[in-house]
């Protein structure tokens, strides 16, 4: 589920648009292939038992949705985006919810890499922004080193005095980029 163009106001445009690491969907396979392996097992092992298959049935569709289904559909519909101006963030199956943050309100740009994060390519970006609330933790994003760099360059080489542009707060003079 991308971010829809025509939520963008005038003159922004989007610089990155990403969704969490396929490592999120390791567990939910996991679980797929072990339920539907057991299923399939139970049900080669005793053919013409219909009260096995109805109580395999019974067990394996509430786990195949809770821990298969479900974690697929929240990571399916978790996007984090950047623009020119701000950035959006956007999760939920049945409630969506988000959060956009202007670019001037944002203060740091930072990133964690663990061990498994550095060998699958991904990592935890952390913003800080000047608001009441607490900064956004945007967990398993994919090459986050690039993500970081790219945000980092918008906040600190996009003031060209243009007020709409996001780089600063609208009515400040522009900064002295020498």
């Amino acid at each position: 589920m991308a971010f829809s163009k025509k939520l963008l106001s005038n003159g922004e445009y989007v610089v990155l648009s990403v969704r969490s690491h396929g490592k999120a969907l390791i567990w939910p396979v996991v679980v797929f292939v072990v339920v539907v392996g057991a299923v399939i097992t139970a049900l080669m092992l005793k053919p013409h038992n219909s009260a096995l298959a109805l109580a395999a049935a019974v067990v394996a569709v509430p786990v195949l949705v809770l821990w298969s289904l479900f974690p697929f559909l929240r990571w399916i519909s978790s996007t984090y985006t950047v623009t020119n101006r701000r950035l959006i963030t956007r999760h939920g199956v049945l409630t969506r919810t988000g959060r956009d943050i202007p670019l001037f309100r944002i203060n740091d740009v930072a990133y964690e890499m663990g061990l498994i994060d550095r060998l699958l390519g991904c990592g935890t970006l952390i913003i800080s922004d000047a608001t009441e609330k607490a900064g956004v933790v945007l967990p398993d994003i994919p090459n986050v080193e690039q993500v970081q760099l790219q945000i980092s360059d918008l906040l600190f080489t996009n003031d060209d005095g243009n007020d709409g542009d996001g780089s600063r707060v609208p009515g400040e003079p522009p900064r002295d980029n020498r």
